[in-house]
């Protein structure tokens, strides 16, 4: 039998005119600014005007990610409908892909099946422009800096202390380490140099947690770019760069409007690197969301460790945001692959590799109810080769920790399949809970950093490379101790290793770097070898994409 394709299913789904959604949303006219039919920009300013109380916060987070496969953002989107089945006025909140891995391995961030957010071919590709935007702010912002130090440099930056990158939505490894400036005096002052991939610009993260213009163009211009020969910091303020910046971003800074392929109004907006940014998407859809439905359903990425801890220590704590309830996504195939089962085998029943697995599921599901007391269901993403005793023996081991499971079908039969995920996703949110940070920020930052890899990761000790203890010194002196902490390690493992899968204890994890995003409000914390721009595959997803003579794309998945 052939399936098919997420881009099939989604062109030969009609959509309905983008007005017609906000009007259910709530949303009226004059916040409304459409880009065409099926998508629109919506006035931040309606946060501002309707008095509604918010509705109830679900986050959608996962294990580990592995090959086999979890499938959260089309959970995210399928409980969404679900939801909205069952007669709850309920909208979606989800981050913006990345041209980069769109067309590198991972593909799309649209969901999948039949749940999916559409028009899918343009959320995956521009969009409304808003990284576009980013990237042209990114930029701006280095062009100003080199051209300082061209004119004179009045301010004494050292140019082998720039930490400013230039960026580009794009998996592109030659551009990691350039040498620019070349050429005679004329064409600037020499210097290396490198690029990031968009996503992992600071201006990312600062648009999505930017309130409004005036909180934009002041965490613009707080963000560091570099530092003086006598080791002082040096901001995009000095630079008297963030009026510009924030005119390239006046509209990105507004939530996108789309719809589900069941038309269940969707906020797509944002999507900040999850290793070292906070991997969400922008607190204003978040909080947007939340004042025009009854349950909003939103994401973090990669798995819990990373996506949901930020979202809760970083984002919940920035935006004065308090969760209801948590769904843990998995699947047999994963936890098996977890269990050292190779990717080809995972659709064979194997208990004993499932049993050996479980573990990093378990450790997900104790960090949510024990470390940040909230309500929490596993939701297992059904594959049709998993067995009645494979799920079985999930439920049972879940229920040890006092957490349902339950199935999830959305893929194939859209919200129809999530019923069971949203009865339980309802019960848990009427629930009262007592959410709880896995830190204070009142303590160091080693103490922030080793609360995390005890707490959350299960590992023993933290140890500093020399580099790493002269930055955490000097950040402190410079008065930026007492912001959160975003980890910057490997999504694959609860380590900062990889290849250590299921749930290791005991393990050290080592610091490398440690920099300061200023204008977002948090210290990056790099373990491992976390690169900021990512490389295509051997066979990148590029190569199957076209577009007929119609203009109809075809290849994206």
């Amino acid at each position: 039998m052939a399936f098919k394709t997420d881009i099939e299913i989604a062109q030969e789904t009609p959509m309905r005119p983008i007005g017609e959604i906000a009007r259910e949303a709530g949303i009226e006219e004059r916040f409304l600014e459409p880009y065409g039919s099926y998508k629109a920009k919506v006035d931040y300013q309606l946060l501002r005007q309707v008095q509604r109380p918010d509705g109830k916060l679900i986050l959608v987070t996962a294990i580990n990610p592995t090959p086999a496969g979890e499938g959260k953002t089309t959970t995210t989107i399928g409980l969404a409908d679900a939801l909205r089945r069952l007669g709850k006025k309920s909208m979606v909140a989800l981050r913006e892909p990345s041209l980069g891995p769109v067309f590198g391995i991972k593909g799309g961030a649209a969901g999948g099946g039949y749940a999916q957010v559409v028009p899918m071919e343009d959320i995956n590709l521009h969009f409304t422009g808003d990284f576009h935007a980013i990237g042209a702010a990114n930029n701006l912002l280095a062009a100003l800096l080199d051209n300082h130090i061209y004119q004179g440099n009045a301010l004494h930056i050292d140019p082998r202390r720039i930490t400013w990158k230039r960026c580009v939505d794009m998996n592109d490894r030659q551009l990691r380490f350039v040498t620019d400036g070349l050429g005679g005096r004329v064409n600037g002052v020499p210097r290396e140099d490198g690029y990031d991939i968009t996503v992992a610009s600071e201006i990312m993260a600062v648009l999505c947690l930017a309130s409004d213009i005036p909180d934009l163009k002041e965490r613009l211009a707080r963000m560091i770019v570099g530092y003086t020969y006598d080791e002082q910091p040096v901001t995009a303020g000095d630079l008297r760069a963030q009026g510009a910046m924030a005119a390239l971003l006046k509209d990105a800074l507004k939530p996108n409007l789309v719809q589900t392929l069941e038309h269940t109004p969707a906020f797509v907006h944002g999507g900040p690197f999850a290793n070292i940014a906070h991997g969400c998407n922008s607190a204003t859809a978040t909080r947007m969301a939340m004042r025009l439905s009854d349950y909003t359903v939103t994401e973090a990425g990669f798995g819990a460790d990373l996506g949901a801890e930020k979202f809760l220590d970083i984002k919940c704590r920035m935006a004065n945001l308090h969760p209801d309830c948590v769904v843990i996504v998995a699947t047999a195939r994963a936890l098996k692959y977890n269990g050292g089962v190779p990717k080809t085998e995972t659709g064979i029943e194997n208990l004993e590799a499932l049993k050996a697995g479980l573990p990093n599921l378990l450790r997900h599901v104790s960090n949510i109810t024990n470390v940040f007391h909230l309500p929490c269901v596993v939701a297992i993403n059904r594959f049709p080769q998993d067995t009645e005793a494979e799920l079985n023996l999930i439920a049972a081991e879940c229920r040890k920790l006092g957490v349902n499971v339950a199935l999830s079908e959305v893929w194939g039969k859209g919200g129809a399949g999530g019923a069971a995920l949203a009865q339980e996703v309802l019960r848990l949110c009427d629930k009262p809970n007592d959410f709880t940070f896995a830190y204070e920020l009142c303590g160091s930052i080693e103490e922030k950093i080793t609360a995390i890899v005890r707490k959350i990761y299960g590992g023993r000790d933290v140890t500093y490379t020399k580099n790493a203890a002269k930055q955490i010194k000097q950040l402190t002196n410079l008065g930026f101790g007492e912001l959160p902490v975003c980890m910057a390690k490997t999504q694959y493992s609860l380590t900062d290793d990889a290849s250590l899968l299921g749930a290791p204890t005991d393990f050290t994890v080592t610091v490398k770097n440690v920099k300061v995003s200023a204008g977002a409000g948090f210290i990056v914390v790099m373990t491992g070898d976390i690169m900021t721009m990512p490389g295509l595959p051997k066979m990148p997803a590029a190569e199957k994409i076209d577009v007929d003579e119609n203009g109809v794309i075809s290849g994206l998945f």
